[in-house]
């Protein structure tokens, strides 16, 4: 009974460590310090503590239509086939949608890695103005 107490005692300490990895297989077998860490920096990254910047990509023309860099919680939306992007701007909260298509994709950058230009307090969106018609006007070149 106590070598039984023992085992259970030592896999539910494995699966607290590596709450990450999903599936019982996994936690038998336990988890690799790159599982751990990337859970933990998705962790820290939803609880809006890490600064991040997402870049969207024209693939057909090899365009940037824009960036946003902030601190970013990022869920990728498969069902509505588009980024769902909540940002803390000092204290409140803002939720940016970007649809995806098939030729449209993107890059998320995690930009904590040294000093950086972005405010920890304030996000950041920048549009490529080539990507943008005026309204109720002429195309302009």
């Amino acid at each position: 009974m106590k070598r039984i107490k023992s085992i259970l005692a030592s896999v539910i300490g494995m699966a607290v460590i590596c709450s990450s990895v999903a599936g019982t297989a996994a936690v038998l077998s336990g988890c690799t310090q790159a599982e751990r860490a990337s859970y933990n920096i998705s962790k820290q990254a939803d609880n809006f503590n890490i600064v991040r910047r997402v870049t969207v990509i024209d693939c057909i023309t090899g365009d940037v239509l824009f960036q946003m860099s902030g601190k970013l919680s990022i869920n990728a939306d498969t069902t509505e086939n588009q980024l769902e992007i909540t940002v803390e701007d000092n204290g409140s909260y803002q939720k940016h949608i970007i649809g995806l298509s098939d030729n449209v994709t993107y890059v998320i950058e995690d930009l904590n890695l040294g000093a950086n230009e972005v405010s920890n307090y304030q996000y950041q969106i920048n549009f490529n103005p080539k990507m943008w018609l005026p309204v109720g006007g002429d195309v302009i070149d």
